[in-house]
Formats: C-alpha cells, structure tokens, sequence
C-alpha cells in the first residue's frame, strides 16, 4: 500500500471515506432508534399487563444527565466568559474524552482538535523528542503550559492528573507573552473537591501495554474545606507498531486544599513524573513512493522498484535510552475579597531533566551501501550518528492575578489585571565518546549489535541560557447591553536573556587554537515586547454569538531555547528583530438543546513577518520571512440527544510564503508540516443496560516536509484516515471494563517525516487495549 504520492488524489481520498466517518458517527443513531423500540416495547407490555387487571410495581429510574464532553469555560483566569461568549478559537478537551479513547499522552488527546500534531520528525540525524507539537504551520512546543505557566522540555507529558486540556488558536502573546505565533496550550491539573471517591484503572493492551492508574480524593475536614487528592501512574508498554520502543514511566501527583468552603482557598501541589524510555529514530523511506535516493543511475532512479523495509524495523540500538525526571511544586492562593473583587496568586518551581542517546540514521550516498545492486537483502546503513542529550529546564515563577467587575454608567466591566515575575533556565552538557555501531543490514537490523568506543563522559562543552521576565497585563470585558460586548488586552514582556557557552575549538572556526581547545561565549540580549487583542461580539440570543477579533504575537531570538549565537549561520542572533504575528478572525459560536451541545465556525487569517529563514546556497540566515497562514475551522461538541455525546472537528488551511524562499522541497509554496485539510470526529451513545459504544474517525491531508538540499526522497506524505471503536460495560457498580480498538483498517501510514525525508515514523497498526475501571 502506498503510503506517499500525489497530492491530487488528497480530495478523491477525502470524499471517499467522508461515508464512513459519517456512517462511524452516526452509529448512535442506530442505538437510539433501538432503545427507542425497546422502550416502545416495554411500555405496550405494560399496557397489555395493565388492562388483564395485573398490578405491577412502581419502579422508579434514577439517572444523570451524562455530558461531559462540553466545557462551559477555558480554565485561564483570564477568560472570564463562557466559552460561547468568548471571542476567540479555543478548543477544551475535557478528561472524559481522553479517557473514552484511551489517550494516556498530550500528543493523543490532541488528536480531538483537527490540525495539531507531531507531524515533524526532526533534523537530519537527530530525532524530535516527546511532543513536539505542529499547529497551523509552526511549531508549538514552547507554547505548552501547565496550569497557565510555561512547561518546558521536549518529553513526553502524561495526562494522569489532568482535568482539562485547553488549545487555543491564533497569537497568544497577549495571555502569555512570547508565544508561537499560531497558538498556545495549557493544561489544567486535578485539584481536591469535597467528596471522598477513589478512581482506579487497570489497561493491557497491544505492544505488551501495562499501565495503571489510581485517582484517589479524600475529604479531611468538611466544616473546614480541608481535601486531599492523589493522582499516580505506573506503565511498562512497547509500542504496537515499532520493535525495541519502550515508554516506561510512573508518576505520583499529591495535592493538598485547605478552605474550600471560606472566600480563601489555599493549594499546595506537587507532581513527579520519572521515564525510562527507548527513544524512536524512524525507520528509513527506502522503497516509499518518490524515492531515488541515494543515487541516479545515468538519469535513472537506480532504487526504483525496491521493496520498503518492514515498519517494526529498529535501527538504533539497546544501549539507546530516553531518560526523564520532572519535578513541579506549585502553592496557589485563592482569595474573594467580595462577590465582585477576587485575588489568585501562583507560585511554582520546576524542573526537567532530561537524557538520551539516539542512534540515528542518513540514508546518503555514503551510508547505504548497495554492494549487489540486484540482491536489496545484502544493502546496509550506516548508524554513524549517535546523538546525547543532557539538559535541565528550570522555572521560577510568581503570578498574580486580580479579577473585578464594575459598572461605568450602563458599561459593565470585567477586568483582569496581572503581574508575573519568571525566570527560565536551560542548561545543555556536551559529551564524547558516544560509541559507534557496525552498519545495519537494511531489511534486518540488528539492535543488539556491539557499541565500540562508548564512553558516556561530560567533556566541557556547557551552555547556559536565562531568561529574566517582568510582565504586566489588562483585560477588560465591556458590556455595553444585552447584545453587544467589547473585549480588550494589552501586555507588556519586558525580557533580559544571557547564554555562557563553553564549546571545543575546531581548526575551521578556531585555525589559532590548539583544536579541542574550550572556548568561551557570552552573549545577551534584552528588550521589551508588547502584544495586544481586540475583538467586538454581538449576540443574536441569549446562547450564541458573532464575532471579530486582532490580536499579536511576539517572539524574540532564543525565545524558546535561550540560546544566543553571533554566528551568521544562526537563527539566533540577537541581531534579529522578534517575529512578529497579527491575526484577524470572525467567527460565531451557537449553543443548542438548553446549552448542552456547542456549534463553533471561524476565518481566519494570519501574518507572520521578520521570519528567519536559511539560505539554501550560503547556507547562513537572512531576516527576510514572511508567511501566512488562513483558513476556516468548524467544531461540534456536546450531547446531541440524551446518553449521545459528540466531539467533531474540521479545518482546511491554505498557508504561503509572501516573501523570501519557499521552505518545502516539493517547491510548492506551502508551509512544511501542516496538513491542508484535516478531520476529527469521536461519538459515544450509553444503552439502557449499561452497554456504552464509541467510535471516532480521524483524517489528516498530505504532508509538505521542509528542505535542506535532500534529493531522491519523499518530498511529501499521503494523506490518510484512522477509524477508532471503543466499547464500555459496568460489570458491577463499581467497576467497568473497556475495549478499545485502534486503526480498525489496520491502515499503514506516515505520521512523522524528517526534513531531509530520509526518515520517517510509521503510523501505529491495529492494535487493541482492555482496561478495568475501578471506581468507589
């Protein structure tokens, strides 16, 4: 099956499974109608029970109202409005979800918005790590947050103890400061309630899947809104589809609240999370439609015809390891001076670490080596680029935030005013002596080949990066009456970065020197930045609105790594201007059946200018970008009919380089990375007897990868659809169990590609997972 061609079969391929996305969500319609019958059923039963003078018992159902997809607000103190009255794109996907799919990571629960994603495998040899996150055209993983404040390092983060994911769309340099330029996302962490229950899950699955999970909420003192609450994990799991990934961690998360029921709320919290991973380099595009790699053979592909390896290959090696710690204590104050007048003040300490050895791969001229041309089974690959890792994230913070509502005359004001004082430390180790590895067979690898020469020894080369922030904000959300509302925000980041760097002398950049020879580098840079939002909304009634918003975005060089360099072969030079991101969008959001089902649409379009962007020829950078990014996004969540849950998604993106070089190596201009049109749909109906079904369908459209000068290898992905089924059962009232099904079709695709296209990550086969969900 081909899994990377033409991108004009991208519509024919879309219309073509368009019926079975739909036919997938419209399987409660089915259940219903049987429910329905059944009722009917029963109730002429007892008509015809009734009328031969039969006396039947009164049996009275109690029942809740399940809904538990829809999110009345985003969790940002922030945002102050329902989400149907705020102005802006922002999708939440709420713990209910994630747990119905059997997501266990922020990369899959993000699957529930249409558009956002790992789609980018990494540079050259080396390997994107944890979630690197694509949306609209840029990449996100600096914009993550937990709980409002930054989350930084490129792990994997597991959502065991969190509530609520909110993704918002667009520039977020207002809310956050500097930003990526398309959006921001913040996770919302679980916090202790007044009710004593204990939540627990068992899951095994394909890929010798082992997690477990406990979730346990204890009331202390009632009278005194005193709760304690702890979230842990524990999991030992391959990967289905990948020979050799581990993803090993556990996790404990204990939090403390004190005066729950008083106008202050006290929260002490604290979350550890340790990884022992094996790290994925990607398997290698030989034989994938579109490569001619490494060669050419007097003007012909000499590779043409050739089989692809085995998606389960591993090419890196058992000595490979990903190995993370993350520790985040937070105390948060929460204080109601009045009704109208209320005070939050957040204090947090973080740290990462993280450490890994990858062996990667380039599928060039030099490293395949093809012997026999007509016998593939003798070819090998070189493994010569081993890549470590040993870094350390840090993050002081203190935020305070004030929340008032007045009245000017017939204005009513909602206002948040706030004061955040961060600091941010990266400090990255150089190592020699990372082994090497004889040349892989290319149909069958050996991962437990010998390593020479590994000597896992710091050598002196460090670099330390810091970022210093001041910044201060206002919102305010003018009611000027019953239907009309104007918002606005403006925040001011004032910065100060410094990087120290000690780095080995070469005999190119340092022909004085002894090569080896440390090298000392200090550099910083400072600056203050200013961002600000806009946006008029009109209600038609009282549970809809429409709306026009502008709004800004600002990143600075080093802005998501700390590093500064002087070099002209650099991104980060503080000779730079920030990127700079407007963003003008209009949408309207409709809430339907008495607020239980949400209806959002939204245009937009945005512009980023002063992009950085590298000379294919020279080889050094020019501040000479411009992109833009535009397109419509449509989202449907909520409850359609009672015990029938729906979360639907659908964007198409048309994205350009207006000025400067086309990134892609397709030469198309398109931005890298971002699929044009991409579709997420999961639905849910619960039976009368318990029996609760799901499914879900996913489209992602063809992939543009970067260039860097690669030939003979995929230029581009194929696009591709995944279907999902899900079915729950309550043995007991205490414990459920759930089936989970994925990739129903057993579908072989590209879910990642490197920017040289050499390499690429297989999408995840069938595969199943079981769980027992424990509850009391």
């Amino acid at each position: 099956m081909a899994l990377i061609k033409s991108r004009k079969h991208t519509h024919s391929r879309f219309n073509q499974h368009v019926s079975t996305a739909l036919a997938v969500m419209l399987l409660p319609v089915a259940a219903h109608a049987a429910d329905q019958a059944a009722a009917t059923a029963t109730m002429s039963a007892t008509a015809t029970a009734a009328a031969g003078g039969q006396t039947l018992q009164e049996v009275k159902v109690v029942g809740s109202k399940e809904n538990d997809f829809k999110a009345d607000k985003a969790a940002s103190p922030k945002y102050t409005e329902a989400l149907v009255n705020t102005p802006q794109s922002i999708t939440v996907i709420k713990k209910e979800l994630i747990e119905q799919q059997g997501a266990v990571t922020l990369t899959e629960a993000l699957r529930n918005t249409p558009g956002v994603g790992t789609f980018f495998l990494g540079e050259n040899g080396s390997t994107s790590t944890g979630d690197a996150i694509y949306m609209r055209g840029f990449d996100s993983s600096s914009s993550i947050y937990v709980d409002g404040v930054r989350d930084l390092g490129s792990i994997s983060r597991d959502v065991f103890n969190i509530e609520q994911i909110d993704v918002l769309k667009g520039p977020a340099g207002t809310d956050n400061g500097r930003a990526s330029p398309t959006g921001s996302i913040n996770l919302t962490s679980k916090q202790p309630t007044l009710e004593d229950a204990l939540y627990s899950s068992i899951t095994v699955g394909g890929g010798e899947q082992k997690r477990v999970t406990a979730d346990w909420n204890k009331v202390i003192s009632a009278d005194n809104g005193t709760a304690f609450r702890l979230n842990v994990v524990d999991q030992d799991s391959g990967n289905p589809g990948r020979n050799e990934v581990k993803n090993k961690r556990w996790g404990v998360a204990p939090t403390f609240a004190f005066g729950l029921k008083t106008p202050t709320r006290f929260y002490l919290d604290y979350l550890h999370v340790r990884q022992e991973n094996v790290p994925d380099g990607g398997v290698p595009t030989v034989g994938l439609p579109g490569y001619t790699s490494p060669d050419l053979n007097n003007g012909r592909p000499f590779l043409a015809g050739v089989a692809p390896v085995n998606p389960k290959n591993f090419y890196g090696s058992t000595s490979d390891f990903d190995n993370v710690t993350a520790d985040m204590f937070t105390a948060r104050i929460e204080h109601d001076f009045n009704s109208k007048v209320k005070l939050l003040n957040t204090t947090r300490y973080g740290k990462t670490k993280q450490n890994y050895l990858l062996t990667a791969f380039m599928g060039t001229t030099a490293n395949l080596l093809t012997p026999v041309i007509s016998n593939p089974a003798t070819w090998t690959l070189a493994r010569n680029t081993r890549t470590i890792k040993d870094q350390e994230n840090d993050i002081l913070t203190n935020q305070s935030t004030v929340t008032a509502e007045f009245e000017t005359g017939a204005i009513k004001h909602t206002v948040v005013a706030g004061l955040e004082l961060t600091n941010e430390k990266q400090t990255t180790y150089g190592y020699g002596g990372t082994g090497t590895l004889p040349a892989a067979n290319l149909y069958n690898p050996n991962p437990h080949d010998p390593v020479t020469g590994l000597k896992l020894v710091r050598n002196g080369v460090r670099s330390d990066g810091s970022t210093n922030t001041q910044s201060a904000y206002l919102f305010d959300t003018l009611k000027l009456n019953e239907q009309w509302q104007i918002n606005g925000g403006v925040r001011f980041d004032r910065y100060s970065t410094t990087y120290n760097a000690t780095a080995l002398s070469t005999a190119t950049a340092n022909p004085t020197l002894p090569v080896g020879t440390l090298v000392p580098t200090n550099l910083d840079l400072s600056d203050t930045l200013f961002n600000g939002k806009i946006a008029a909304l009109f209600k038609p009634t009282e549970d809809s609105s429409i709306y026009a918003l502008y709004a800004t975005s600002k990143q600075p060089p080093g802005g998501s790594n700390f590093a500064l360099s002087t070099s002209a072969s650099s991104a980060a030079n503080p000779k730079f201007d920030p990127q700079e991101t407007t963003t003008t969008e209009v949408g309207t959001k409709w809430d339907f059946l008495k607020q239980k089902l949400s209806f959002t649409a939204a245009v937009y379009r945005t512009e980023v200018k002063n992009e950085v962007e590298q000379d294919p020829v020279d080889l050094l950078y020019y501040q000479t970008g411009k992109k833009r990014v535009q397109g419509v996004e449509i989202g449907l969540t909520g409850e359609v009919m009672r015990n029938w849950l729906v979360s639907a998604g659908y964007t198409r993106m048309n994205t350009s380089v207006t000025a400067g070089k086309v990134q892609t190596a397709s030469g198309i201009n398109n931005l890298s990375y971002t699929p044009k049109q991409a579709f997420t749909a999961w639905t849910s109906y619960t039976l009368p007897f318990g029996l609760k079904l799901g499914g879900g369908a996913r489209f992602v459209d063809s992939l543009l990868r970067g260039t860097d000068g690669a030939v003979g290898t995929p230029a581009y992905t194929n696009s591709y659809w995944v279907y999902d089924a899900m079915a729950a059962y309550s043995i007991t009232k205490n414990v459920d169990l759930q089936l989970n099904l994925y990739n129903l079709a057993d579908k072989r695709y590209v879910s990642a590609i490197n920017k040289s296209g050499y390499r690429y990550t297989p999408g995840t086969p069938r595969y199943g997972s079981l769980t027992a969900n424990i509850k009391f």
